[in-house]
């Protein structure tokens, strides 16, 4: 059995898959007082110590009347009017020419929170709360409720910005995460189990978590940003997307998953730290899209393992495996072998520490690189590239429903049309996590003739078919493969 429990996000009701034991141990906590009657506590009462260095009751009160307001329930919605049938009998004669056939189902909910960061509707959540949504609707603290836009969403870091059409809302505001420390007190607000507006506290266990539970779940492969605050706050349920917030009620992360081996609470939970949020939601206000900048290096964190066996000279830092294409970082002149131990003045520790740092950063910024090679600390000053390799700010995809559906496609050339004796497609080139993906068997090489019996010519003329599809109108894609070539239909709902 694995040291420690399943990692599971905290919106999602898994099943259990491991047990632990965990042992009550009878010490008093630090920061925490027992009050004893005849030999049994009767009350827990966090002290701390004032300006005037007095040993004083902690009221969390203040706090929690100040930031609770700003946080929102969200109700995501998909419409869910068609799955695919998983069954496995192919007495269905439609079966070999239309695929597995799209079955009758309800609508779907699931349930998180947000976090207001700006007075004119703003809002910070989790993307696995309002992912795949047809409908987001928000209610604020005195039950008011609006359909909300999502402006945007970084799978990346699961991060998702939406918006509601309300003015002078009231809003929490960023502070640096990077000066929170290790046991200072904190508060986690959210709607676990659909009980709004729940108030826990706890202290910050551990900062630069990574838990890998991201880069399971992230759409561009392994490029999840996990450098999470841990917290011993109760997170649940239903918290995802929620705030943690300092005493003085300055927003310090946004909540996002818990281990666990139940899927419930058991004293771990892990939130997204602020200084990774805030530039994401500057990102999509102002460019429509995340800008985030790329080293181009293949790294571990340095250990015992890696000292003795690459003979290494430092016990900490980021340990350079490889550098993929359009590398920023051996145009440089890192190299393989080499340990970075600093970015500009920020020492680096972990892998985890490195990418958190890197991924505040845009393409074309400068980041001065300090690494150890065999025992010597050299400075290399680096200029981060996008993941195409240029330094340019990056476009946001058109609004053509692909962010949805998960799909890219390319044009056809004319000796493949002629192959196929078909006079027109586009060719399905990438098939992310979307609704594609999902609720079809689509496979990437799909060659889409027509849209609703709509011929398509060009990527162009793809583009503008589903742009006018309004969400959840139904669209059957035509089409077929080089390698079987007769007509497939793949149906769902934008």
């Amino acid at each position: 059995m694995k040291r420690f429990a399943s990692l599971f996000l905290a919106a999602v009701l898994g099943s259990a898959s491991t047990m632990v034991a965990f042992k009550v141990l009878d010490k008093d906590e630090q920061g925490v007082k027992l009050d004893y009657i005849n030999g049994t506590p009767t009350s827990r009462v966090a002290y701390s110590v004032n300006e005037n260095g007095q040993t004083v009751p902690l009221d969390f009160t203040q706090t929690a009347e100040r930031v609770t307001p700003a946080v929102v329930y969200i109700r995501s919605t998909q419409d869910g009017m068609s799955r695919r049938d998983e069954s496995t009998d192919n007495s269905d004669p439609f079966r070999e020419f239309f695929g597995p056939r799209m079955m009758p189902q309800g609508p779907t909910q699931s349930s998180g929170s947000g976090v207001i960061v700006n007075e004119n509707g703003y809002i910070v959540t989790n993307n696995h709360v309002v992912q795949d949504a047809d409908v987001v609707e928000v209610t604020l603290y005195d039950n008011r409720t609006y359909k909300a836009e999502v402006v945007g969403t970084d799978p990346d870091t699961d991060i998702a910005l939406i918006k509601i059409n309300e003015k002078t809302l009231p809003h929490l505001s960023f502070v640096d995460s990077d000066k929170s420390k290790v046991g200072e007190w904190v508060l986690a607000i959210g709607n676990p189990f659909n009980l709004n507006s729940t108030v826990t506290a706890g202290i910050i266990s551990a900062k630069g978590r990574s838990i890998n539970i991201l880069q399971r779940n992230s759409e561009g492969g392994n490029t999840a940003i996990e450098s999470f605050i841990q917290t011993d706050a109760a997170i649940n349920p239903g918290n995802s997307g929620g705030a943690l917030v300092n005493l003085n009620g300055g927003l310090l992360g946004i909540n996002t998953a818990i281990a666990s081996p139940t899927g419930s609470y058991s004293g771990y939970g892990f939130a997204v730290p602020s200084n990774i949020v805030s530039k994401i939601v500057e990102d999509l206000i102002q460019f429509g899209t995340v800008q985030r900048g790329w080293l181009g290096i293949s790294i571990g964190s340095v250990n015992s393992q890696i000292v003795k066996e690459k003979d290494l000279q430092v016990n900490t830092g980021a340990y350079v495996s490889g550098f993929p294409e359009h590398s920023s970082a051996k145009e440089a002149g890192l190299q393989e072998g080499d340990v970075v131990v600093k970015i500009d003045e920020t020492p680096i520790n972990t892998s985890a520490a490195l990418i958190e740092y890197i991924g505040r950063h845009r393409p074309g910024d400068k980041v001065n690189v300090t690494v150890n090679r065999k025992g010597k600390e050299l400075t290399l000053p680096v200029v981060l590239k996008n993941r195409d390799g240029k330094t340019g700010t990056v476009k946001p995809e058109e609004r053509d429903g692909f962010a949805s559906l998960g799909l890219e496609v390319e044009d056809v050339s004319g000796n493949v049309l002629k192959k196929l004796d078909i006079n027109n497609g586009v060719r399905v080139k990438e098939l992310g996590n979307g609704k594609l993906a999902k609720y079809t068997d689509i496979r990437e090489g799909f060659i889409i003739t027509k849209v609703n019996e709509t011929p398509v010519k060009s990527v162009k003329e793809f583009n503008e078919l589903l742009k006018k599809k309004k969400t959840g109108e139904l669209v059957i894609l035509s089409g077929t493969y080089e390698d079987v070539p007769r007509e497939f239909n793949y149906a769902f709902r934008m």
